[in-house]
């Protein structure tokens, strides 16, 4: 599969996650940070989409700490992240 594929893959299952908090939160992030992550942050991405989204809605709000095997510059970027609207 193509990374453009790969990516527009990627976009649609962050947009379509069952939750309207975590489709806001991912979406957003993949469409400000998937253009220009490398093949290392796509696989670091699409692992954080096999994330329940209630450990990753806590995350993002402070009420969990990330656990020590999902800390990465990923996480980072996406609790860094702001949303607007």
């Amino acid at each position: 599969m193509s990374e453009d594929a790969r990516r527009k893959r990627l976009r649609y299952r962050a947009w379509h996650r069952g939750t309207k908090e975590s489709d806001i939160i991912l979406g957003s992030f993949a469409d400000a940070h998937l253009a220009t992550l490398d093949a290392e942050g796509l696989d670091a991405f699409e692992s954080l989409l096999d994330v329940p989204d209630p450990e990753i809605y806590d995350w993002v709000i402070g009420r969990a700490p990330v656990p020590a095997e999902r800390q990465s510059d990923l996480i980072t970027a996406l609790l860094a992240h702001r949303i607007t609207f």
